[in-house]
């Protein structure tokens, strides 16, 4: 991802490796990362158990919190596409026991469907 894509906030496929020392940490004996979606200093991943939003805070983004989200626990999620007035995408995940639901916006640089695309297969299992 180019400096310039992460300064206007453009969301993008990433390599998984590009994180796996930082993942080390926190995956479970037998996980995997499988997808990551990278927007801004934040972080979608992918693993073979659970999704992971990763929200870097602060200035540096030294403090980094990680909200793992077992597949089994997500209810539903919807997405609302763009419009000629309304340029960012979005997604929404709702988890099992919270009345508000995780929202991320998306623009065109990366598609919403191919998001939701994937966590289907993982939540369809």
């Amino acid at each position: 991802m180019s400096l310039l894509d992460s300064m206007l906030g453009n969301a993008s496929k990433t390599d998984p490796e590009r994180i796996r020392e930082e993942f080390e940490k926190i995956l479970a004996p037998g996980e995997e990362i499988e997808h990551l979606y990278h927007l801004i200093r934040d972080y979608f991943v992918f693993t073979s158990k659970r999704l992971v939003l990763v929200d870097k805070q602060g200035l540096t983004g030294t403090k980094v919190e990680f909200h793992s989200i077992p597949y089994k626990s997500i209810t539903h999620f919807s997405i609302e596409t763009t419009s000629s007035f309304d340029l960012d995408a979005e997604l929404k995940i709702w988890i099992a026991g919270a009345a508000m639901p995780i929202q991320r916006n998306f623009n065109e640089k990366l598609s919403v469907y191919e998001v939701q695309g994937i966590l289907a297969s993982y939540i369809l299992r």
